[in-house]
Order: structure tokens, then C-alpha cells, then sequence
């Protein structure tokens, strides 16, 4: 870590041992980037250097900043985090808020002053957020200011609560009062570009979250494929779309991507598919990204607005049905953009676009990238055999100080948990997932994490959450549950389930469907046989109908 140039060396130090990291390919030359370097003074100082600075960056509904004022901006938060805050470079700053550009301002502030960004879901009750800030040891917390109710109740439950401001608020100490007396320079940190910059969270099989870490290199890596290969970005496009800036897929495609190329983005809150497909058309964009579910709900609705700007649409987070691409591309006459891509890889790795569209297949692995498909043996496969999908590329995963790190990573290749095959011509076709996570309209969901909420309920005794087939959303989070004696098996008692994980975490892990069991299958030796359940409830699809 001789060129790390943090302070605050905990990031650096929780990476997993080398030899346990994948194998990274830099066989493009774009991808071979100088050993210090700052992602934030690439995609804001120097685009201004380039002459974008009159240019659009990004627009809100409310709020729009040209390349210039976004510097400015940055340079004043990075200023408070520094001057006020007393941060340190290495130091964890935790972000909540919706898509908006203050939210996008503060990423790029955080890498500017040298921290580590650890942007979180606006969903997240104070339990998952109180554990996220355990796990990365939070030093500093910037929210904006409706989303503080949670927040402050997960700081109360820290030995060491962090240090909290607010954004998008105008009261005394918030931080846009503070941003008022910094100066509208500053000098960036002069980071070594192996230095971890970004803590993406994601759950895993067990409802442990998982941290994905990942360098300044890597954020200006997925920049310079996916964005440059198969969209084509151009100075001209306007970016758009539903998918947080939380989630890798909403940062990459919703800020990151934009700036980089000196186009602009458009970040709004709250959207539904009406309401984006409204943007669209508002804001004349060019490029939108949003997941499956969102884009078979706008297609019935997408006659009644003017898209003739839009010319390329993006879709991942879950896997696309053939149907949801046939019903977009008859609406709007656009073929729909696929791609596969996981928090550990930190974007897209697999997709297609144009001619090399193959309806029904996810693509082929993106310049920059490889894949396989490996059998029950951890060998190559050929084409025909289903298997699981190995990637490989200039990112890759590392786990935050995590015995996971074993099971993702193996000889050298990602394993993304994803069960695939690969035809004759390099295309490769989705075929189901290969762990416990539940794919809901975008969302990962850990099913043993609604299960413990479950399990807290005083009327259950035992419960197992499986994924259900959806035409709509993919998957839906379908709960098996037993009742203690006494309990009353109803439709009052299924709402008051719900209401009870919607309360404790995330609302969208809620249990949509639930089925009362008076046992659930297990092994002799008491193991939950997860698999018996997920096969029921695909069979119940298979036959058409819908579990309760």
C-alpha cells in the first residue's frame, strides 16, 4: 500500500489477500490509466479543462448545474468535508438520498476530498443502515433532509455514531449553509489509483450484506467500456432513468456515464413509469436506463407521449423476458439494449446492441471483458451446456473483510451466481439464478433476511422465503409460514405479516404473497429445504396459478 495516499487506511487494509482477488485484464488502452488519479477530477475538473464547463451536466426537477457550477459545487462540499467535518483521506462517508443533484454532487465531492463513498438506498430502514455503518466503519453521514427520520434512528443504536449533515435543506449548519463559506476551489487529493473509493453494499444469501469495493481505476474502467462500445455515447446524449444512484447500475448509467463523455443526465425522484416516460419527452432524452419491470409498464402508456428523441434503451437489473423486449420494441420501435452486470463487477460485462442483437440472449461479453460458462466440475464448457457464468475483466470482485470473498472468486474468475449457456456464436442466454437471492423488479432481496424479520412476528413459528415466478416483476418474494397454536391462518393475518417487514426494513422486501404451512420440508438433520419450496411455486406458475 506504499502508494496509497490515504491517512485512514482501513479500506485499504480489509481488502482481501491478493491472492484471493480475480484476474484483471487490461487489454485495452483505455483501460491503462496512470498510477495516481482521482475519478472525481476526471469526470468533473478535467471536462471543464476540456471545454464543457458552459455545457449541461445534470438537471433536476427543480435544480441544473452547467459542468462549471457542478465543479464549483463539488468543490465546496469536498471543502466543508475537509474544513468542517475534519475528514481525513481514507475516511468512510456514508450518502443517503434520492436521485437528485445534490445526492450526485456529494459522490463526487467524497472522491474529490480523498474518502470513501458509501452510497445507500433511500429505502433502507435504521436497522440495515445501522449495519451498514458498523460494517464500514462510517465516519461522516451526508442525508438529505427528508430522509433523516431513519437515519437518526440507526445512529441511536452506534457505540460511535458518526457525524451527520443534511443536503437539500436551508436550516442553520445544514450543509448547504455551510458550502456558502467555503471557497469555490479545491485541490483534489492526489490518489493513487488503487485506492478504494466506493463500498457498494449488496445483500447476500445469508442477509449479511456483502461490501463491494472497488477503485478509482474502477470507476473510470466502466466508464470506458460498456458506455463507449455499445452505446456509443456522445457529447449530445441526455441520460435518463429510474435506477438510484445507489445501485451501481443507477450511478453508472446515471452519472458516471453521462460526465465522462460530456453529455448530461437528468435525475429525478420518485418516479413511475408515466412519470418517466413524461421526462423523456420534457427533457428530450436520448438514452434511458430503467429495469424490465418498468419497461413493460410504460410500453402500453408509451403511444401517448413524444419519445422520438430517445434512441437507445437500457435494461438490466433482472433478466429481460422475450415478451417485455417484443412489447417495448412494437411501442416505441427501439430494440432494447440487454446487459448483465453485478455490484462486484460494479457494471455491465455482457450485452448487446443494433445488429448484434439476439432476441432472447443477454449478448456477449463487452470489450474489455471475458466470460465462460463453467460446469459442475469449475472447467470450461462448451456451447449447449448450462452452467455458471464466469466473467473476468478490468473490475472484479473484493469483499470487504468478508470469507465470501472464496465463494464469488475462483481460479481467477466472477462467479455472478447466475446460471447460464452459451451458444455456437458467443451469445449468451439466461437461465436462472444459483443462489437464494430474489430478483424482484430490479431489487436483490435475501430471502433468510425477510425470513428473520418473519421469525421476529409473535404469531409465527417458522417461515422460509423462496422466489416466485412473476410475469410482471421477474420474481416476487413469496413467504412459507407456520403459525404457533392458536394463530389464526387468514388474509387479515398475511397483511399484518407484511405490514410488519415493511415496518423493520426495506418496503420492497416484503412478502407479496404467503402461503400457511403447517410444516415445511427439511432434512433429517433439520436443514430448511429451500429448493422443494422454489420448485412448488415454479410449478404453480407453470400451471398458471398464482400461489396465494
Amino acid at each position: 500500500m506504499s502508494g496509497t495516499a490515504y491517512l485512514d487506511t482501513f479500506a485499504n487494509d480489509n481488502l482481501p489477500p491478493r491472492e484471493e482477488w480475480p484476474e484483471l485484464l487490461f487489454e485495452l488502452d483505455e483501460l491503462r490509466y496512470p498510477e495516481r488519479i482521482n475519478c472525481a477530477v476526471e469526470l468533473v475538473d478535467q471536462m471543464v479543462a476540456r471545454g464543457h464547463g458552459a455545457s449541461t451536466a445534470i438537471r433536476g426537477a427543480t435544480l441544473g448545474w452547467t459542468y462549471a457550477e457542478l465543479l464549483e459545487t463539488v468543490n465546496r462540499i469536498a471543502g466543508v468535508l475537509r474544513a468542517r467535518l475534519a475528514l481525513v483521506p481514507g475516511n468512510r462517508v456514508l450518502l443517503r438520498g434520492a436521485n437528485n443533484p445534490m445526492m450526485a454532487a456529494c459522490v463526487l465531492a467524497v472522491w474529490k476530498a480523498g474518502c470513501v463513498a458509501v452510497p445507500t438506498m433511500p429505502l433502507l430502514r435504521a436497522r440495515e443502515l445501522a449495519t451498514i455503518m458498523t460494517l464500514a466503519r462510517v465516519d461522516a453521514v451526508l442525508c438529505a433532509a427528508d430522509l433523516r427520520a431513519e437515519l437518526d434512528l440507526a445512529c441511536q443504536g452506534l457505540d460511535a455514531a458518526p457525524r451527520v449533515l443534511s443536503f437539500n435543506d436551508s436550516s442553520d449548519g445544514s450543509l448547504k449553509g455551510l458550502m456558502a463559506a467555503m471557497p469555490p476551489q479545491f485541490e483534489a487529493v492526489d490518489t493513487w489509483a488503487q485506492d478504494v473509493c466506493l463500498l457498494s453494499f449488496t445483500s447476500g444469501t445469508t442477509g449479511r450484506p456483502k461490501g463491494t469495493m472497488h477503485f478509482h481505476r474502477d470507476v473510470l474502467a466502466i466508464c470506458d467500456c460498456f458506455p463507449r462500445s455499445i452505446l456509443a455515447t456522445r457529447p449530445d446524449d441526455v441520460f435518463i432513468g429510474s435506477p438510484p444512484l445507489a445501485f451501481t447500475f443507477g450511478l453508472g448509467g446515471l452519472l458516471l456515464f453521462p460526465l465522462r463523455y460530456g453529455a448530461s443526465t437528468v435525475l429525478l425522484e420518485k418516479l413511475t413509469p408515466d412519470l418517466l416516460l413524461a421526462a423523456i419527452a420534457r427533457y428530450r432524452a436520448t438514452v434511458c436506463f430503467t429495469a424490465p419491470t418498468f419497461y413493460r409498464q410504460m410500453a402500453p402508456l408509451a403511444g401517448g407521449y413524444d419519445l422520438a428523441s430517445l434512441t437507445r434503451s437500457v435494461s438490466a437489473g433482472e433478466a429481460l423476458p422475450l415478451e417485455t423486449r417484443q412489447v417495448w420494441q412494437r411501442a416505441t420501435g427501439l430494440a432494447m439494449i440487454d446487459g448483465i452486470g453485478a455490484t462486484e463487477m460494479l457494471h455491465i460485462f455482457i450485452s448487446a446492441a443494433g445488429a448484434d442483437i439476439r432476441p432472447g440472449a443477454t449478448g456477449r461479453p463487452i470489450p474489455g471483458y471475458r466470460a465462460c460458462i463453467l460446469d459442475g466440475d469449475g472447467n470450461p464448457a462448451g456451447p449447449g451446456v448450462i452452467g455458471r457464468l464466469a466473467v473476468k475483466g478490468p473490475t472484479g470482485c473484493r469483499y470487504l473483510d468478508d470469507p465470501r470473498q472464496r465463494d464469488y472468486v475462483c481460479n481467477g474468475w466472477n462467479l455472478t451466481g447466475d446460471a447460464y449457456k452459451m451458444d455456437e456464436d458467443g451469445y449468451y442466454w439466461y437461465q436462472a439464478r444459483t443462489d437464494d437471492m430474489i430478483i424482484s423488479a430490479g431489487y436483490n432481496i435475501a430471502g433468510p433476511e425477510v425470513e428473520d424479520v418473519l421469525l421476529q412476528h409473535p404469531a409465527v413459528a417458522e417461515c422460509a422465503v423462496v422466489g416466485a415466478p412473476d410475469p410482471e416483476r421477474g420474481q416476487v418474494v413469496m413467504a412459507y409460514v407456520v403459525l404457533r397454536p392458536g394463530e389464526q391462518a387468514d388474509l387479515q393475518m398475511s397483511k399484518a405479516l407484511q405490514d410488519h417487514v415493511k415496518a423493520a426494513i426495506a418496503p420492497y422486501k416484503y412478502p407479496r404473497r404467503i402461503e400457511f404451512r403447517t410444516t415445511l420440508p427439511r432434512t433429517e438433520t433439520g436443514k430448511l429445504q429451500r429448493f422443494k419450496l422454489r420448485q412448488e411455486a415454479q410449478h404453480a406458475a407453470s400451471q398458471g396459478v398464482e400461489a396465494p
